[in-house]
């Protein structure tokens, strides 16, 4: 996983989660990546500078190697990291994949059309704020589902 600082063209700045750095340019290409204040699809990345400390620097202040005072960054990445993979092996797990139905599925559940059930898929931010809006049960996951095949 590769986190990238970003921004919107309207100046909007987050960051994201990416598999790769191919992987983010084709869901930006896609118009899958958008900014959370504003929804623009217009997203570039960047400079980021990550959380580097020298060993010459933590020598010379007498540090040792294994320092458990590190800068909040390095030490949560990682644990952001692993309970990320944690949730999304769990999602996998105890929901069905629904692809791009995803909106469907969920407003038939809601409407009591088709049975209850764990599901996950995706959908354009546009609709699931709207499925938000009418009372139906939905949250972003921060991580791109593994697509099943059949």
């Amino acid at each position: 996983m590769i986190r990238f600082a970003l921004k919107c063209a309207n100046g909007h700045g987050f960051e994201s989660w990416f598999a790769s750095s191919e992987k983010f340019t084709e869901l930006v290409s896609a118009g899958h990546v958008t900014c959370p204040e504003c929804d623009s699809t217009s997203v570039s990345k960047e400079l980021m500078a990550p959380p580097v400390r020298s060993s010459r620097k933590r020598a010379a202040k007498g540090e040792a190697r294994d320092d458990t005072s590190k800068s909040m960054a390095t030490a949560t990445d990682p644990e952001i990291a692993d309970a990320i993979r944690k949730l999304k092996a769990h999602v996998e797990e105890n929901s069905d994949y629904v692809g791009d139905r995803f909106v469907k599925e969920a407003r038939a559940m809601h409407e009591g059309t088709v049975p209850q059930r764990s599901i996950h898929g995706e959908a354009r931010s546009d609709e699931a704020r709207k499925l938000i809006e009418d009372g139906v049960p939905a949250l972003p996951l921060p991580f791109i589902p593994r697509q099943k095949t059949n």
